[in-house]
Parts: structure tokens; sequence; C-alpha cells
């Protein structure tokens, strides 16, 4: 009888306990891991199927579970540096446990893979983004003239036109997107606000955190971008406007420029159909031209 009590207490407590898988979402990572002999699967599709299984069977009992990206590289890197075995399923889940602390993570509530996996790549790249942008933002060091941060500067220049960009807009859903020319890349980021009303907003702070650091760098370091945003509100058509980022500040750009810039991929350059219903026009210019950081740089 207290052993049967005890297995109970068990499964109580494992529903209690989160945790998180790491997947191989691309198919060469996967062939990657397969040089590893103790690496079971020979099967991308298998694979996937296997863990949606597993996922869906956890979610069934009750446990909260969390997806997270598995490097190859990474996971080589890792061991390496922790002077682990790599080819033992323990090592996998080492880096695993790493990955539910550092890296980029998804909760699965039951959606399928096919969903889950999108996300979950968006949400690394999103992470990227900002590593990269922090970095860039920290090597560019003081102000010869002043002495003063110009990363920390162009970071508080960057939260302060974000702020006068959103008040343009009126009560509704918004959705932002900022884009700046770096080397060797184009840096994106994304910003959603909801429920915005006439005092008061809704942002996911971590989305803000990326958004303002990719524009701060655009800032810091001068260069080409813009931050195009798209308000929704009920029972009006959306309207989309923008603004060109020029030195430390953000001058408006006309409707047709904003055409152009919302109906091309950023990634291929290709023309995107526009959407019917959509009002493509001019923004409010944001009345802060000229005052800046103004650093030397």
């Amino acid at each position: 009888m207290a052993d049967i009590r005890h297995q109970t207490l068990r499964r109580v407590l494992r529903r209690e306990i989160a945790g998180t898988i790491g997947v191989l979402t691309d198919e060469q990572d996967f062939r990657t891991m397969r040089s590893y002999r103790s690496f079971a699967f020979d099967d991308h599709t298998t694979y996937l199927q296997q863990v949606e299984s597993l996922l869906r069977s956890l979610a069934a009992q009750g446990s909260h579970t969390t997806v997270a990206l598995f490097d190859p590289v990474e996971y080589a890197e890792y061991c390496a540096e922790s002077g682990l075995e790599p080819d033992t399923p323990a090592s996998r889940t080492r880096f695993t446990a790493h990955l539910a602390a550092t890296g980029p993570t998804v909760p699965y509530d039951g959606q399928p893979l096919a969903e889950l996996v999108p996300d979950l790549v968006d949400e690394a790249v999103r992470q990227a983004t900002w590593e990269y942008a922090t970095t860039l933002l920290a090597r560019i060091g003081t102000c010869a003239t002043c002495g003063e941060d110009i990363g920390r500067a162009s970071f508080i220049r960057a939260a302060h036109l974000l702020t006068r960009a959103v008040d343009t807009a009126g009560p509704g859903n918004l959705h932002l997107v900022c884009s700046v020319s770096t080397a060797p890349d184009t840096l994106v980021a994304v910003l959603r606000v909801d429920e915005r009303t006439d005092d008061a907003i809704r942002l996911d702070e971590s989305e803000a955190l990326e958004f303002t650091t990719v524009l701060a760098l655009g800032i810091a370091t001068r260069s080409a971008g813009g931050l195009v945003m798209r308000t929704t509100t009920p029972g009006a058509i959306d309207r989309v406007y923008g603004w060109r980022l020029r030195g430390e500040n953000l001058e408006p750009l006309t409707a047709s420029e904003v055409f152009d810039a919302y109906c091309t991929d950023i990634d291929s350059g290709d023309l995107v159909s526009p959407e019917s219903g959509v009002d493509y026009g001019t923004p409010p210019d944001l009345g802060d031209t000229g005052k800046g950081t103004h650093h030397p740089h």
C-alpha cells in the first residue's frame, strides 16, 4: 500500500515539473547529429513525428513543456568548453537544460509542431538580433568631444523616438517594424502594441527592448533605416505610415515611399502584393528634429 502511495505521489509531482525539449528543426542540423552513434534517429520526418507525440503525451499528463532550438554547432562548442563527451544522451540533456536557461524557448500549448517551429525560429532570430545589436552598441565607445557613452545616449534617443511615434497613433492595435541597414545584413525588429487607449498601452517588454536597441544602433552608426507603423482600429480601415531614419531623427516618409517600403520583401527585395482596404499615408512630423544627442562620430 505504501509503494502504491509513493508511486501516486511521484506521478503528481511529475506533473508539477516543467521541462524543456531541444528540437532539431533543420534537416541539415539533423544530419549533423546523426554523426553521433548515440543519436538513435535516422529520418528527420520520423524524428519530428516522435517529438510531437512526446509533447502531446506530456501535455496530456499535465506537464508544462517548453521547446528550444537545438543547434549542433553550439552543442559541440558547449561540450568542448564544459569538458563533456558529446556522443552521449546525458550531454545532450545537459545542453538542453543550458538552452532552457539561456536560449530562446517557446511554450508548448498543444499546437501542431508545424506551427510551433516557425515561432521558435522567429524567437531565435529575435534574440540573435538583439544580442548582435547590443554587442555593436557596446563596442562604439565614448564621444571624443564630450566623453558620453554613445551607445547609451543613442538608446535613450531611440526610446524617445519610439515613444513619440507611438503617441501619433490613436486607440487600437499597433504593429511597428524597424529596419536598419548594417553590414553584412539588415537588422529587423518588430513591436506589437495591443489595445492602446488614450491613457495606457500594452506591449511586450522584451520586444520593446529589442526594437529600441536596433533603432539605437541605427542612430549610433548613422546607418540607413526606417520605422513603419500599422494601426488597426475596429470599424475603420488600417492605416500604414512611417519615417526615415536620418542621423538621430525620424523624418516622415511620403505615402508612396511608405507603400514601397511596406510592399517590398525585406529579404529578397521582391514586390509583395498590397492589401486591399489599407490606407498608406504620410505620418505626422514627430516635432523634435534637432533635439538629438549630436555626437560627432
